[in-house]
Formats: structure tokens, C-alpha cells, sequence
């Protein structure tokens, strides 16, 4: 502790930071916090968890209570200073306070000595958490949150691909890898609570934050972001999922202002978007949660007992605490109108369950309304030490009261985008892209005879769309492009050239999505400048999609369709040269018919991360057998939508035939583009040996599935053998089948592999008319196959 004051000192001095006297607190196996000289209760790491909290509590002052009940946003947020001065002392949070949000994580700039580098980062929270611990009166430790849904929020930290891409690997062990790199540079740097995974369900692709989900299933949003849970808590950290709930269905998928009015009933609401959340809680045991701005049947979530007392915590055994989004106690009178003023809004949160405000304003804001609330007699005591109680409950799990430093700031350099972090990250890269069309096997491209590469568009070059919000900063110089990937792979062998081809967004969209207008000279020069290189070259790669400007929070969309001159761009391109491999960079899914009907090869990369660009190389090339599968439905046009997987049954029906009332009209589009779970590969699979371990079992018992499958082909590659399940006759309405399991294997040419599933009673269980969780008897079918369409394989059992 002693080096840690003295590298203080060093620090501070150029600051004008207050040069405190080093407390002696410090002792063998216990901290003196409240310094007292003398070892209580909650500093007493052999007492029981509960009996810390008590005793911590009966301790607390009305002053202290309330501090812990709001977020301090870090350095360039509203904390004007990256380390305590003497001006904290006349600060609110002299009283100490629940947790520092994104503190010296790099978001708005770098100090030298401060956070340019990993150890210096360490440090800066080491202090800063020196301050709480030592000059307030109880000691409490500050929880330091920071983002990290594709990767730590933190100067160069490990860039993993966005969450539409993650969802596309179908592979629960790599989320799990993936975060465990997360925590583990969390805990280097000093973070303890972390702001993942994102467990809303994307069912409307024109919503901005699409990119940011795993996919549009409940169960495999649920698998892939209940592996992110355990490996942040399994590193130390805390994971805090969101945004809770019913967040991701915003009326006509608007985002921005609006984000409210989800129009869900309430047994889908419960079995659909909930459900993530609650395999998070209870086979995860999630130690956060963040409540979400918008409202539910006209009641905001962030003062909503019924979701955060009756079913997060009573239902669930949910024992974190809860995080306003950013604005969301604001919004409840401000935008909601339910409470008249703040002060209204603020009570109706905290009698709702609402632990911890965030907002990107001092955290007096909240907590001086706050208290007059409790003195006026309108907040109850009970109810404040009850939430109080939950934030200490996380930081004596998270070991702050037993260990509140990084007790050796230097190990994060050797262990923030190390070697074996970056393998993965490419990895994740390569698992994540989605071959969606091969015809007559024009993929891959094969180096001998090949002289001239065209590689086009305006994700070609550009390494900005190949990355989303809330992960790793400064990480763009080490981005590597399509264009980039190409060049590096082919070397002198093979000559590689570039043109940009058009803009990503013109200037004149959106507006020409309604009426459409030429490109101007400017525009149409780019275009020609394209097509000549394409009609000189053997083959052109065109690389379009999607940029922050596109997609991403508040950028929702009204068409599908690739943004500006990009679909102009593609069709002068494949006129030029028909041997056009189109490359997707994008956030959402993309209505590309023309491109699927005439181009000889389609591959979807999403924003695939820092290596994003290698791994699209090696894929076209074949050096790596692209495996990934579509988390989400691609619609063939806008006006389908809502257009996703599971369905009610006849919901997505095609238009009415024989005796159907509605007739046999002709009069829309029908079917999907590609379907969810779909995805291509260099090589075939079989499927074949489907057996359950009973014809019948009772309700409430397990069933075990297995199946073989097989490399036919002549490549080695992924296939993800993927498991439905249809309850047949049902007392009330489900979906026409549900995702139940699903697993990605590698299997060498001509290899076999048994796959095995375990069908619990959760995943045969629904809500019945009274809304209570049942297993029903009757008769269920299994299906395995490789897409949500492609089920080859099918039996059924019995619950008796």
C-alpha cells in the first residue's frame, strides 16, 4: 500500500492534487476502513456475506446511504480531475459513492501518465479508489463500471466483432473466451463491474442498435450471452446485463427520442424478450442489471416494481443491484410524463426498485432531491437500506472490501491485448462470417492464373465500419480492411487494386430512398472510376454495407436497402465484370435481391472486429472454411417486416390458397431472403442417427437427443447442428417450433462426430392461460438440421 501512496505523490504533484497523509489502516488480511483501529464485522472477511452488510449499514449515516445510491461519471465525463484533488473533499461524494463509470477508460482522450498505457491506467483507478477508502469516513470502496459488450472499454484494449457478428459464430465456448478476456483486462486495469452482455432480442432490423444484439431467438441470445456472464464474474468483475426490458421493440423500430411503446403482449413479453435475462439470472447469477428508458403497458421500467422487485428479484433471486440507463429516472417526468417534476420522478424510481442513478451529470443532481425525499418522510428508511444493501452485496462479492486495488498495476501491460487475447480476437473474426451464396462453387478464388484483384466500395478501405460503440478505444490504426487483408494475403503474387467508388451515405440520403435522383458528376465519376478497374481486372470485389452513420443507438432505418449509391455502385460493377463477389459490411440485415439473384458469390462479414479484414481474405481464398450462420432473418423487403424466428403459427404465412378465406391472391412478396440459421460452407455435412433415450418421460424429467454428423466433402470446416423442438398441440398458442440447442463442431474430410443434447423441463415448459410455468403432456417433435428451414432429421416423445 505504501507503493501505491508514494507513486501517488509522483502523480499528484504536477496535478496540484491534495497530498494527503497515508492512513495506517492497512493490516494482515483485513483493512481497517472505518478506522477505528479495530476489526468490525464487515471488515471481517470470515463473516458471513450478510452479516458484512448488516453491520456496514448499522454504521451508515442518511449521507453516506444516499451516496451509495448514484453513479459518478469518470474523467471528461463530469469528474473534471483523472485523480482526487483537495476539492473532492467538498464534493458529495466526500460521503463516498456506489460506483465511477467509465473513469480514465480512454473515451474522451488520453493523458499521458494517466491512461495511455494499460499500467498507468491501473494506477489512476488504484488512486482513485485510494481516496475512498482513506479519506471517507467508513472507507467504502468505490465499484469502477466501464462498457465492454465487444471488448473492454479501454486504450487498446482486445477489439472483438460486434454482437451481430458474435451471434453469428453459434458458439457459446468462444463467448465464453471472449469474455473471460474481457474480465481479465477488466481486473488488470481495475474495473469491477462491467456493462454486458446486451440481452435484447433484435425482432426489427430497422432499429439502430441491431448491430448491438446477439441475434432475434430467445434461447440463442440466452446461450451466447449467458457465457458472457460467467466469464466476466468467473474473472472477478461483475457483469451487468441490459438493457432491461422490453427495450429493442421501440414502436416502428425508432430509436432515438422514441425508444418507448413497445407494443408486446405480455406472454411474449415474458417468454420472448425476458427470457435472456432470466437464464442470465438464474443459471448465471448476473450481479448486474441495468434498467432500460423505455415503458411497458404505460409504465416506465425504471419505476416499475413489477419488473424490478416482483420479477427480477422475487422471481428470479436476482441479488445485484440495478443501474438506470443513462436519462432513464430523467425521462419518467420528463418524456414519460408520469411524475410532474424530477423530485416525483426520483421517488417513483426508488419505491420501484431502482438502486443506483447514471447520467452524465454530478451525481448531487440526484442524490440532494433525494434526501430531501427521506427527511420530508416520503422515502421510507427500510426502503433505502434496502437498496443500499444490494449495492454493498456486489461489492463484498466482487472482493472490494478484502482487496479494493489492483495490487499490481504493472501486469496490465503484459496482460491488455496480449498475444493469446489477440489469437482469439481473430479467431472471432473468422468464426463470425456467413458465406450466403457460392453459386457453382465460384468461392474460393483460386491464386493460380490470377493477375489483377478489384477490390471496391466503401468498406473496402475504410476500418471505422468494422467496429461499433461500448468496446475497446484507440483501437482504428489497428484495424485491418478488407482491402488491407487482401493485399497482405496475396503479397507480389497477385496485383491488388483499390478505388472507393462511392460514398458510404450520399448526400442525398436518405431523401432518395423516397425519390430517387441520380448521383451527381461528382458521384458518377466515382462510380466510372470503379467500373473501369473492374473491366480490367480478373475479378472485382465489391465491399458495401453499413458505418456508424448508418447504423448503430440512434440511427434506425426505413429501408433495408444498402445506403446511397452502393446498390448503383454493385450493378455497374457486375456489368463491367460478372465475375463480382459482393462482401457485406454491415450492422443489420441488408434486402439485397438483386445482388443475391445475379452475383456469383455473396458474403456477409457484419463489423468483424480488427481482424476483420485478414479473416475475409482467408476466406475468399479459402484458407479459412467460413462456418457461421445467421442469427438474424434476412427479409426480402422492408415492408415484411416484422419478419423473424420463432413464429406463430400462420403469422409469416404466404398468401391464401384452396379453401383458405382469404383466396389466392398474388399481391406481395413472400419468403424470407435467407432464413435464420442459415449459412454456407466450402464443404457438405450429413445428418443422420437421430435417437432420444425415451419414447416417454414424465413432466419435469430430462430427455437426452443425439444425432451423427458427418464431413462428406473434401474440406475440412464447421458445421452447427442445431436442434428445434415443436410442442404439437399446445393449450395455448406457441410458436411453430423453438431453438432448443445447438452446437458448432470441426469435423476433417470424411470425419464423424455424435452430438448430444440434453432437453430440460425449462426448455419443454411455457406459460399457461393463468400465466403460470408448466410442462404440459403431450406429444413433442425434434428436429435437427443446420437452419431454421433445413431440418432433414425428426422424431418425437411423449410427456406423459
Amino acid at each position: 500500500m505504501r507503493k501505491i501512496y508514494l507513486s501517488y505523490l509522483l502523480l499528484s504533484s504536477s496535478l496540484g492534487a491534495s497530498e494527503w497523509q497515508a492512513k495506517d489502516i492497512y493490516h494482515d488480511g483485513w483493512i481497517d476502513f472505518n478506522k477505528n483501529g479495530q476489526r468490525d464485522v464487515y471488515e471481517d472477511s470470515k463473516a458471513s456475506e450478510e452479516a458484512r452488510i448488516a453491520d456496514l449499514l448499522s454504521q451508515m449515516t442518511v449521507e453516506e446511504k444516499t451516496c451509495q445510491l448514484a453513479t459518478l461519471y469518470g474523467f471528461r465525463r463530469v469528474l473534471k480531475d483523472p485523480l482526487p484533488t483537495n476539492k473532492w473533499s467538498e464534493q458529495v461524494w466526500k460521503d463516498g459513492i456506489a460506483n465511477i463509470d467509465e473513469h480514465c477508460n480512454g473515451v474522451r482522450g488520453f493523458v499521458d501518465g494517466i491512461n495511455s498505457k494499460p499500467a498507468e491506467n491501473a494506477l489512476s483507478l488504484n488512486l482513485t479508489q485510494q481516496f475512498f477508502v482513506e479519506n471517507t469516513r467508513l472507507g467504502i470502496p468505490v465499484d469502477f463500471s466501464n462498457e465492454g459488450i465487444r471488448g473492454l472499454c479501454a486504450n487498446n484494449a482486445t477489439n472483438f466483432p460486434a454482437n451481430i457478428a458474435m451471434g453469428s459464430t453459434w458458439n457459446p465456448d468462444l463467448m465464453y473466451e471472449m469474455a473471460k478476456v474481457i474480465g481479465s483486462e477488466a481486473k488488470a486495469l481495475g474495473y469491477t463491474n462491467i456493462y454486458a452482455p446486451i440481452l435484447d432480442i433484435a425482432r426489427d432490423p430497422r432499429w439502430g442498435r441491431v448491430v448491438e444484439c446477439y441475434g432475434e431467438d430467445p434461447y440463442h441470445v440466452g446461450s451466447m450471452g449467458l457465457q458472457v456472464v460467467k466469464g466476466i464474474q468467473d474473472q472477478g468483475p461483475a457483469a451487468t446485463m441490459k438493457h432491461f426490458a422490453v427495450y429493442s421493440v421501440p414502436k416502428g423500430g425508432r430509436d432515438g427520442g422514441c425508444r418507448t411503446d413497445p407494443h408486446v403482449a405480455p406472454r411474449e413479453m415474458q417468454q420472448m424478450y425476458l427470457a435472456p435475462f432470466r437464464r442470465a439470472v438464474v443459471e448465471g447469477g448476473a450481479l448486474g442489471a441495468m434498467s432500460s428508458y423505455n415503458d411497458y403497458d404505460g409504465i416506465p421500467v425504471t419505476m416499475s416494481k413489477y419488473f424490478l422487485r416482483d420479477i427480477l428479484r422475487d422471481d428470479w433471486g436476482f441479488q445485484g443491484y440495478i443501474v438506470s440507463d443513462s436519462n432513464a429516472v430523467k425521462f419518467v417526468s420528463s418524456k414519460h410524463k408520469v411524475a410532474e417534476d424530477y423530485r416525483g420522478a426520483v421517488k417513483e424510481c426508488v419505491n420501484g426498485g431502482m438502486n443506483v442513478r447514471t447520467n452524465f451529470s454530478p451525481p448531487s443532481k440526484y442524490i440532494d432531491p433525494l434526501r430531501d425525499l427521506i427527511a420530508a418522510g416520503e422515502l421510507s428508511m427500510d426502503t433505502i437500506d434496502s437498496l443500499v444493501a444490494d449495492v454493498l452485496r456486489v461489492k463484498f462479492r466482487v472482493g472490494l472490501f478484502d482487496q479494493p486495488y489492483v495490487s499490481d498495476p504493472s501486469l496490465a501491460d503484459k496482460v491488455v491485448a496480449n498475444e493469446n487475447h489477440q489469437a482469439l480476437s481473430l479467431r472471432a473474426s473468422r468464426e463470425s462470417i456467413v458465406l450466403l451464396k457460392n453459386d457453382k462453387s465460384f468461392l474460393p478464388l483460386q491464386r493460380d492464373g490470377l493477375k489483377k484483384l478489384a477490390v471496391i466500395g466503401p468498406n473496402a478501405d475504410h476500418t471505422s465500419a468494422l467496429t461499433s460503440r461500448y468496446g475497446p478505444s484507440n483501437v482504428d490504426d489497428g484495424v485491418i480492411s478488407v482491402y488491407k487483408g487482401l493485399s497482405n494475403l496475396l503479397g507480389s503474387d497477385v496485383e491488388v487494386k483499390y478505388v472507393e467508388g462511392c460514398e458510404l451515405a450520399s448526400k442525398k440520403w436518405p431523401g432518395i430512398e423516397l425519390v430517387y435522383e441520380d448521383p451527381d458528376a461528382a458521384e458518377q465519376k466515382m462510380i466510372d472510376e470503379a467500373v473501369a478497374l473492374a473491366a480490367e481486372s480478373d475479378v472485382a470485389v465489391v465491399v458495401v454495407g453499413d458505418s456508424h452513420k448508418t447504423v448503430g443507438e440512434s440511427v434506425s432505418r426505413t429501408s433495408l436497402g444498402l445506403p446511397g449509391y452502393q446498390q448503383q455502385l454493385v450493378e455497374a460493377v457486375y456489368a463491367a465484370n460478372p465475375k463480382t463477389i459482393v462482401v457485406l459490411v454491415t450492422g443489420r440485415p441488408a434486402t439485397i435481391n438483386w445482388i443475391d439473384r445475379n452475383c456469383p458469390a455473396v458474403v456477409q462479414a457484419f463489423f468483424g472486429g480488427s481482424y476483420a479484414g485478414q479473416a475475409v481474405a482467408e476466406v475468399l481464398f479459402g484458407d479459412y472454411n467460413p462456418g457461421g450462420k445467421l442469427s438474424v432473418t434476412f427479409p426480402r423487403h422492408v415492408g415484411q417486416v416484422p419478419y423473424n424466428f420463432p413464429k406463430k403459427p400462420g403469422s409469416q404465412a404466404e398468401q391464401g390458397k384452396g379453401d383458405d378465406p382469404n383466396g389466392s391472391g398474388k399481391s406481395r412478396v413472400i419468403g424470407a431472403l435467407y432464413d435464420f440459421g442459415y449459412g454456407l460452407s466450402y464443404t457438405d455435412f450429413a445428418l443422420s442417427d437421430l435417437k432420444l433415450s425415451a419414447a416417454n418421460i414424465a413432466a419435469g424429467d430430462e430427455i437426452t437427443v443425439t444425432g451423427t454428423v458427418e464431413n462428406t466433402g473434401k474440406r475440412a470446416g464447421d458445421e452447427v447442428v442445431q436442434l428445434y423442438l415443436k410442442d404439437n398441440i399446445s393449450s395455448v398458442i406457441r410458436y411453430e417450433m423453438e431453438l432448443r440447442g445447438f452446437q458448432r463442431i470441426h469435423l476433417k474430410p470424411g470425419e464423424k462426430r455424435q452430438v448430444s443434447f440434453t432437453l430440460k423441463a425449462d426448455d419443454m415448459s411455457f406459460l399457461d392461460r393463468e400465466m403460470q410455468r408448466i410442462v404440459e403432456p403431450g406429444d413433442f417433435t425434434v428436429y435437427l438440421g443446420n437452419s431454421s428451414t433445413n431440418l432433414p432429421l425428426s422424431t418425437q416423445f411423449t410427456v406423459k
